[in-house]
């Protein structure tokens, strides 16, 4: 059984490390631009035709992103299991589907890195690591 201060001291971590990604997310989108509408009905329309080779250039990006942030132990639990549907959905001839879940993917992968960057530098006080 755990005793109080360990448990005190998880939940305070667990508390730092949720607003450190809430703070990345919130910074993310911020700093994304704005798209007019015009730009979005030409961005789904492409979505839409398909375009295998879109699909499979998406593909390749999610999965250097998701090796990227692996290298520093920051790979998220779906990412891989995101890309392995993408590559179904290809084989399948649904590009639509393959590029939408290899960008999710990639998105995963970058956020994933920046993460796991920002909890390296984090100084934790020694009463707090167990």
């Amino acid at each position: 059984m755990m005793n109080m201060k360990k448990l005190a001291a998880m939940l305070c971590l667990g508390a730092i490390v949720a607003i450190a990604g809430q703070s990345v997310i919130a910074a993310e989108k911020k700093a994304a631009p704005k798209v007019e509408a015009t730009d979005k009905s030409a961005a789904k329309s492409s979505e839409s035709s398909g375009d295998k080779a879109a699909a499979e250039s998406a593909i390749a990006a999610a999965e250097s992103a998701r090796k990227k942030a692996a290298s520093i132990d920051g790979e998220w639990r779906d990412t891989g299991k995101m890309i392995k549907k993408a590559q179904a959905a290809l084989k399948a001839g649904d590009f639509a589907k393959a590029t939408k879940l290899a960008k999710k993917a990639e998105k995963q992968g970058k956020l994933g890195y920046e993460q796991a960057q920002a909890q390296q530098t984090l100084k934790m006080p020694s009463y707090l690591k167990y």
